[in-house]
C-alpha cells in the first residue's frame, strides 16, 4: 500500500511480515503510484522495487530507503 501523504509504502512479503519503505523513487524523487505485479512502480521513467524495497528494474540508482512501520493492536502505525 503507497501512503502518498506520508510518503511512505508499505509491503507484507510474507504473511504476517511488514515492510516499510520510502515512497520516494531514488531515480528522480516521483513518489511511486502503487504496488502491482509483485513490484513497487514508479510511474515517472519506469523503475520498479521488489517488496523488500530492491531495485528490480532501473533507472533508479539504489534501493528505497527503510521506514518503520510497527502493528499495534492490528493497525499499522508509520514511523
Amino acid at each position: 500500500v503507497v501512503y502518498a501523504a506520508e510518503k511512505v509504502v508499505v509491503t507484507q512479503p510474507r504473511a504476517g511480515t511488514f515492510v516499510g519503505l520510502s515512497a520516494i523513487c531514488t531515480h528522480m524523487g516521483c513518489v511511486v503510484r502503487d504496488v502491482a505485479g509483485g513490484t513497487i512502480n514508479c510511474p515517472c521513467h519506469g523503475s520498479r522495487y521488489h517488496l523488500d524495497g530492491m531495485v528490480a528494474r532501473g533507472p533508479a540508482p539504489r534501493p528505497l530507503a527503510a521506514r518503520p512501520v510497527t502493528v499495534v493492536g492490528g493497525e499499522l502505525e508509520l514511523g
